[in-house]
């Protein structure tokens, strides 16, 4: 039996000095940012680890400590039209920290000046306040909150501040997360000089990630682990590709020398562009894509772009519809949207449709329901690509032909709705809390969603699309 990863299976691993507190041990952080500390370790750039700190009480703090905190990281996929598969023990975290059970340990984190960073990735719904939270909790349950009492004892030692960089898949997640944390420092009735201290002496950067992580390669593990030579527990697999734009002043390119390990990192003092670029071109495509292929029967990402009819429509969604309407240069966007392709194609990873279907309403609005829009205003008509999707998608929450991924709330506005289907389509329009206004108010969207409704039900969602692409 093969032994399991740790420092005394590879006694020669380095070990580095604390230097950035991380709020979130999951797959992604440990593939994103973990990933890329030892990038710029291994050039000698940074020398600094992460101490990991669990944001909820169940999680992975067992299984790291019983590997030392190491694990194994597999890049699969294609990048520049060249293959990678590469694989990677990762030494960049030092140790993780339950609070729920170490509370002492977190709060000591506060004492040592070896820290100079931030970063946390607590999902979409971690940056939100709780107001049953309280200073003397230990642990607090938001993490904004647990944040906030760092700092406070922070500031109480007289300590220098941090630099704070949020990973959460939210807009604006810096600015939020510190209107948060301010907003726990009033109501705890924290003091003037400790809210003068967190705008003077702590840095909170808006930022924008982009890595594609399956996780623990769950069908491939044992023959993984047969090639390396040792068990691991917590590897995790993602694509090359990588990009990690911070909004924040410039000096941080120095302290974080992300840029000069050779990785696409972009310190900006205006993240706008790229986020627009990320959510309308590779999210953007994604939600288009996920209603119309799983009412054909298809199940990954790959599937889509193996598909003649699927991956024109995609690729014809990108240069007709979306690239058109973003303002940013023509170039860059053309340039963007081929990576966008190239890794839509990675035949590594499988990228399940039904779990980009999560939340699809939301998704929607979010990334294709400007773009639409905006299409609208400037041409006077409706893209026909991105209706027939959103037509796809309404059908979709119908329940009869999928299973639907989705707040309660949201399933329920559209039982309401479905119950009367000749007035489905005005009514789920009409719907604000679903789409921020009366989209009956756009000029002949109602109309146009009903009639790819019937081609869709009456043809299915591969004759529709076939008739438009």
């Amino acid at each position: 039996m093969t032994s399991l990863l740790s420092r005394i299976t590879h006694p020669d691993l380095p070990s580095f000095p604390e230097r950035m507190i991380q709020f979130g041990e999951g797959n992604f952080m440990r593939a994103f940012v973990d990933w890329q500390l030892q990038q710029m370790n291994n050039q000698g750039l940074f020398n600094g680890s992460a101490v990991l700190v669990q944001p909820i009480e169940q999680g992975l703090s067992g299984l790291l400590a019983e590997q030392d905190n190491l694990y194994t990281i597999f890049l699969n996929g294609i990048l520049n039209q060249q293959t990678v598969n590469d694989s990677e023990i990762i030494t960049s975290i030092s140790r993780v920290i339950n609070p729920y059970s170490q509370y002492e340990d977190y709060m000591a984190l506060a004492e040592d000046d070896g820290f100079e960073f931030i970063t946390s990735n607590t999902t979409e719904a971690g940056i939100a306040y709780h107001p049953e939270d309280r200073l003397t909790d230990a642990p607090q349950k938001s993490f904004p909150a647990k944040l906030t009492a760092l700092l406070y004892k922070r500031f109480q030692l007289g300590k220098k501040g941090f630099v704070i960089i949020p990973c959460e898949l939210i807009d604006r997640n810096g600015e939020k997360l510190q209107q948060i944390v301010i907003q726990y420092a009033e109501e705890w009735q924290l003091g003037q000089d400790f809210l003068h201290w967190l705008e003077a002496e702590n840095t909170f950067c808006c930022s924008l990630v982009d890595r594609i992580v399956p996780g623990y390669p769950r069908d491939k593990a044992k023959v993984l682990e047969a090639e390396l030579g040792y068990q691991d527990k917590i590897m995790v697999t993602a694509e090359p590709f990588l990009l990690w734009v911070i909004e924040g002043p410039a000096w941080i390119s120095e302290r974080l020398p992300f840029s000069k390990a050779g990785l696409n990192v972009v310190v900006t003092n205006d993240m706008t562009p790229y986020r627009e670029q990320k959510v309308h071109l590779l999210n953007g495509p994604h939600t288009a894509m996920v209603p119309l292929a799983l009412l054909a029967g298809l199940e990954t990402v790959e599937d889509v772009m193996n598909d003649g009819d699927f991956s024109s429509f995609v690729k014809q969604l990108m240069e007709d519809e979306l690239i058109p309407m973003l303002n940013l240069p023509k170039e860059s966007l053309l340039t963007y949207a081929e990576a966008v392709l190239e890794r839509f194609k990675n035949p590594f990873i499988r990228h399940e449709l039904s779990s980009i279907s999560l939340n699809s309403i939301s998704k929607f609005k979010t990334r294709l329901l400007p773009v639409l829009l905006r299409y609208q205003e400037v041409n006077g008509d409706l893209p026909k690509l991105m209706t027939l999707s959103f037509a796809a998608l309404l059908l979709s929450y119908r329940g009869d032909r999928l299973k639907r991924q989705d707040s309660t709330e949201v399933l329920t506005i559209f039982d309401q709705a479905w119950n009367n289907p000749t007035s489905f389509v005005h009514t789920i329009l009409q719907e604000e809390s679903l789409w921020g206004q009366d989209l009956t108010k756009v000029p002949d969207l109602s109309e146009v969603i009903e009639f790819n409704i019937e081609q869709l039900e009456q043809l299915g969602s591969r004759a529709a699309l076939q008739k438009l692409v």
